[in-house]
């Protein structure tokens, strides 16, 4: 049967693809392997969808080239989505930091654009497999688990590799190699980082201890909670600090973000010169944190013991805890991944192929990749509104 397009994937990017083909009246077929549409949608968020972000700009994502995203961005914005999200009725709210969220379900979400598939008239298929995929002189055909299927275009909507577990897969990839495509290198993204050795059992006993930190290496900082777990490290500062840490890199922690450590440490010297470090940093630490500082490095003598250079190393270090991450918890965890296919060869306004006509990839599988907070979301609606206005 002629389709056009098709779309492989029903997740974000290939529901929104499909909404925006359909309403031009063209014939739309999505095609998704697992026994639902929008896993990762209804898992995203606590169940609650960080749809997306009130400050969404290109600077919140990462990519070999940085401009490519501008376009699809500006063209389908957070507040595009939101006007949409509305129309439905759905009730939503600012977390923090922009992040928007469902009031109720991330149910809602889904519900909204399958009503948007079926008022467009797109044709939904699940549990389809995609068997073989060919390029001839009409077009692409596809071998499938349902029988075979013709398309004048056919839009790559597959996702990344991260969560296995909702479906995930690297068929987007193979597709992408097999019609020549360059992608490049991926890894797990937006992910809890590892301690391993001693640098493990220095805090695995301190899991479940959360504080707040600003989380720098190479020369990106993000602020936020991070959270000790029996591996490493986890939280919002640890998650966006991973999609830019590479094996090997410092890591470094600022544990008390929002004080002058010096002038705090000077403070305390002059009015408690009798109390012990652990004690005073117990007070604006957590306590089992403070003492296992103390432990390690910072000493624990009376505040009146301290010469002048001392409480500057003690401040220096608090504001720049190192720590030595062994690696990632990996796909398994992350939220996203980064790299995939080569924007170089892809038309920033459409989507296109620029090496093969009528070929489309639009989402996580392509090489942008967003700050954690509802960007890739952003991401995934912007870019496949902006395949399906040409598919």
């Amino acid at each position: 049967m002629n389709h056009d397009p098709i779309i492989i994937g029903g997740g974000a990017a290939g529901l929104m693809c499909a909404i925006e083909a359909g309403k031009r009246g063209r014939r739309v077929l999505l095609l998704e392997h697992a026994n639902r549409v929008g896993k990762k949608i209804l898992m995203s968020g606590g169940g609650r969808c960080n749809f997306t972000n009130l400050h969404t700009q290109p600077d919140n994502y990462l990519s070999a080239n940085p401009h490519f995203c501008k376009s699809a961005l500006a063209r389908y914005t957070q507040w595009d989505f939101i006007a949409m999200v509305e129309r439905h009725g759905i009730a939503w709210h600012e977390k923090e930091l922009g992040q928007l969220f469902c009031d109720e379900s991330s149910k809602q979400i889904v519900k909204m654009l399958l009503d948007e598939c079926a008022a467009a008239g797109v044709r939904i298929e699940t549990d389809c497999t995609i068997e073989q995929v060919r390029r001839d002189a009409d077009g692409f055909a596809l071998n499938t688990t349902h029988g075979s299927q013709r398309c004048a275009a056919l839009v790559v909507a597959t996702g990344g590799l991260s969560i296995p577990k909702m479906g995930a897969s690297g068929y987007g990839y193979e597709l992408a190699r097999q019609f020549g495509h360059r992608v490049l290198p991926t890894r797990a993204a937006l992910v809890p980082l590892t301690l391993s050795g001693k640098h493990l059992d220095d805090y695995a006993d301190l899991s479940g201890v959360a504080l707040p930190v600003v989380a720098s290496v190479d020369g990106q900082s993000f602020g936020g909670a991070c959270l000790l777990t029996h591996r490493g490290l986890s939280g919002p500062a640890i998650l966006q600090i991973s999609s830019y840490w590479n094996p090997g890199d410092a890591l470094r922690l600022d544990l008390l973000p929002e004080r002058d450590v010096l002038a705090f440490l000077r403070g305390q010297q002059v009015e408690r010169p009798a109390a012990e470090l652990k004690t005073l940093l117990s007070e604006v630490l957590p306590k089992r944190l403070a003492q296992r500082l103390c432990e390690l490095a910072l000493g624990n003598r009376p505040m009146r013991q301290h010469r002048p250079a001392e409480l500057e190393q003690i401040a220096a270090l608090l504001q720049a805890w190192p720590i030595v991450a062994s690696g990632t918890e990996g796909y398994r965890t992350a939220e996203v991944t980064l790299g995939g296919v080569d924007t170089a060869e892809l038309s920033s306004t459409t989507m296109e192929s620029r090496k093969l006509p009528g070929l489309y990839f639009v989402g996580e599988v392509v090489d942008v990749t967003g700050h954690l907070g509802g960007f890739n979301f952003q991401w995934a609606w912007a870019s496949g509104h902006a395949a399906g206005q040409v598919a």
